[in-house]
């Protein structure tokens, strides 16, 4: 190999090692800056859970109901946190709505978001009796969980399913209820 050649690759590897080359602050800084924050939890009561679910008529909003006693919950739940990390940055609004015990609050919710690394915000209905809350939900709903309800931009219910979703079929309906979305928008435009 020709001098120039071999100069040239190990420039290119020093370069290389150099870059990679930090402190342990430095090191410590970025990390902090790559993970997200986990979700933080709070309580609702049922007429701010029915504001949480008005549209302002700019986004769809998907929503979940779930607890950390359900196991099909507790399954989907990494599926979610996929979805919810592909499209709430450039698509949907996404929030998790706990039937949780209000004790667990502190407890078990936080505990479980942080262990499935779950960044969507996250409620608590805090309600002494939530059938009327879930019957403001969908009225043919039994409380029946995991529950997924996506809203269109107007507030309108486009897509739900009772019981572990079928994660293609919920993606199928966030891209038509987008599309629907971006349509509306261009017919505007002309």
């Amino acid at each position: 190999m020709p001098l120039l050649s071999r100069l040239l690759v190990a420039a290119i590897v020093i370069g290389g090692l150099l870059v990679n080359v930090s402190t342990p602050a430095q090191s410590r800084a970025s990390h902090r800056r790559a993970v997200k924050t986990v979700a933080s939890t709070r309580a609702v009561n049922a007429e701010e859970m029915q504001a949480l679910l008005k549209r302002d008529g700019t986004r769809p909003l998907l929503v979940n109901f779930w607890a950390t006693w359900c196991d099909p919950c507790r399954e989907e739940f990494p599926d979610l946190v996929k979805i919810d990390k592909q499209y709430r940055p450039k698509s949907i609004d996404f929030i998790a709505i706990s039937l949780d015990d209000l004790a667990d609050l502190k407890t078990a919710v936080p505990k479980f978001l942080r262990e499935m690394r779950a960044t969507m915000p996250n409620y608590i209905l805090s309600v002494s009796d939530p059938e009327p809350a879930i019957k403001s939900v969908d009225p043919a709903w039994d409380g029946a969980m995991p529950a997924t309800f996506l809203y269109n931009s107007r507030g309108e219910v486009v897509y739900k399913h009772f019981g572990r979703l079928n994660t293609v079929e919920l993606r199928a309906a966030i891209e038509k209820t987008v599309g629907m979305k971006d349509q509306k928008a261009e017919g505007t435009k002309q």
